[in-house]
């Protein structure tokens, strides 16, 4: 897992790192560390969170091993099942 804000100092040095991760494929995933969801890095929930509680996983086992549940907006599919919904 990776903190955003542990990307770099400023704005810029963030943005340019994290297009890097995601560009090698580092990153797949991202998720809110206070509310314990990951999901889509494309997700429009996602794009509105805080950065400071924003993180980043290699994969979707990485996320689910460290407790985060799928997001109900962009991964449906496993929140559903994941509720027993489906």
């Amino acid at each position: 897992m990776i903190a955003h804000l542990d990307l770099g100092r400023d704005t810029f040095g963030r943005s340019r790192k994290l297009k890097q991760l995601v560009g090698s494929g580092e990153i797949t995933f991202a998720g809110n560390k206070k509310l314990k969801i990951y999901g889509l890095l494309n997700c429009s929930s996602g794009k509105r969170m805080n950065a400071g509680n924003r993180v980043f996983f290699r994969s979707e086992a990485e996320a689910i091993s460290l407790g985060y549940r799928p997001c109900g907006h962009c991964m449906r599919a496993a929140y559903l099942q994941l509720k027993g919904l489906v």
